[in-house]
């Protein structure tokens, strides 16, 4: 395994040095050259196979990656890595308690006061959907499937599972359902609430509502997506803001005459930022005493697949973003809340990603934690940033 480690590693390091030599297109500041390390996962017990890869996070001085181990025969089982330093890993214990749960693969982390949550799910039953699972820490460390019935997340009128985060409120799920967007609540991620069909959050006469994610702030909660309006076939940014999490008010976002969607969002320096789409690139939106402002562009959404913001992360005052362009993915960051944005080259070039696939971004301090699970296998880098 070591030797096999150190063959990847080698390759990457060619790979990442040739994206390096990549320049900047006319008009374009000068792309960001950090430089990365590659950090080597150790398998977790049991059964061989390929490393899945599909979120990262970090919290307290502690940095979590969640994914799965993949066998030969396709079949899967949830895994989990925790490490103090994002150099050296630890392979979590996780225990699955269900039949689907002993079969997730791990795709959305959370984390508050050092401890990690996480959102899994495995394609099954008759009709083929998602079971979805979520997953709390234990005082020893352990991960742990939480028991949960089906409809709490499934059912006739689950839609999906999106992400989840922690923060001084609690832990907050936003995902959709039949009624439009929708949230679930708990105060120690081992027993969460649904919260459907709420008024302003959920769809209504003015149109459809999506919801893809959320962050806490000082006054609860803050989550962002997109409505489709009655008569209209493009959708519009929104956002929405609660301090309690069951009672939403539903905030206006501008866009400039075409379409967008809020898909991440953080805090930056106390002030929230949105990172979406805005009429045919990627655009940022920035929260202030006077509404919501669209306050920056950047990139590109060509190519034949379906471009989205993958992950987002802040260190200090700089945000940094993931995203796959439909061609490939890219790493961007914003030292003025998202105003003005500078391209980060990042190690494996821009490989394209399929439907299987993931990447993921985590910060804490200076340091940048970097998840692409592609065609290539699943790898993991680090870099300082300033």
């Amino acid at each position: 395994m070591a030797r096999t480690w150190r063959t990847v590693a080698v390759v990457l390091v060619i790979t990442m040095l040739a994206g390096g030599c990549r320049g900047s297109t006319p008009g374009e500041v000068e792309p960001f050259r950090p430089g990365w390390s590659a950090v080597a996962l150790p398998p977790p017990a049991g059964p061989p196979g390929r490393l899945v890869l599909r979120d990262v996070a970090a919290c307290a001085g502690r940095w979590f990656a969640v994914g799965a181990v993949r066998a030969a025969d396709g079949a899967t089982r949830p895994a989990a890595w925790a490490s103090t330093d994002a150099r050296t890993w630890t392979a979590l214990a996780v225990t699955g308690t269900s039949h689907y749960g002993r079969q997730n693969i791990l795709y959305a982390a959370a984390c508050r006061d050092g401890r990690l949550a996480a959102i899994g799910s495995k394609v099954g039953g008759v009709h083929g959907n998602p079971r979805v699972s979520t997953w709390a820490q234990a005082d020893e460390g352990r991960l742990a499937e939480v028991p949960t019935p089906f409809e709490r997340f499934g059912g006739p009128e689950a839609v999906n599972v999106a992400r989840m985060v922690g923060g001084p409120p609690g832990w907050l799920i936003v995902g959709n359902r039949v009624r439009g967007a929708a949230v679930w609540l708990s105060a120690d991620a081992t027993e969460f609430e649904l919260v459907d069909g709420a008024s302003e959050l959920a769809s209504d006469a003015r149109g459809r509502t999506w919801v893809f994610d959320a962050v806490a702030t000082t006054q609860g909660w803050l989550a962002v997506g997109a409505v489709r309006h009655t008569g209209r076939t493009t959708p519009e940014p929104v956002a929405w803001a609660s301090g309690d999490g069951r009672t939403w008010r539903r905030l206006d976002v501008p866009v400039a005459g075409g379409s967008g969607e809020l898909q991440r969002v953080a805090t930056v320096d106390g002030v929230p930022v949105a990172v979406g789409l805005s009429d045919g690139r990627f655009g940022a939106w920035r929260a202030g005493g006077d509404g919501w402002a669209r306050v920056g562009r950047f990139g590109t959404v060509t190519g034949p697949g379906l471009p989205s913001v993958r992950g987002v992360a802040v260190a200090g005052d700089r945000l940094v973003v993931a995203v796959v362009d439909g061609s490939g993915h890219e790493l961007w960051t914003s030292t003025d809340h998202g105003g003005s944005w500078r391209r980060i080259v990042a190690p494996l070039g821009t490989a394209r990603l399929d439907g299987d696939s993931g990447i993921a971004v985590a910060t804490a301090g200076d340091r940048l934690l970097l998840a692409v699970d592609d065609a290539g296998g699943a790898t993991m880098w680090l870099t300082g940033i300033h």
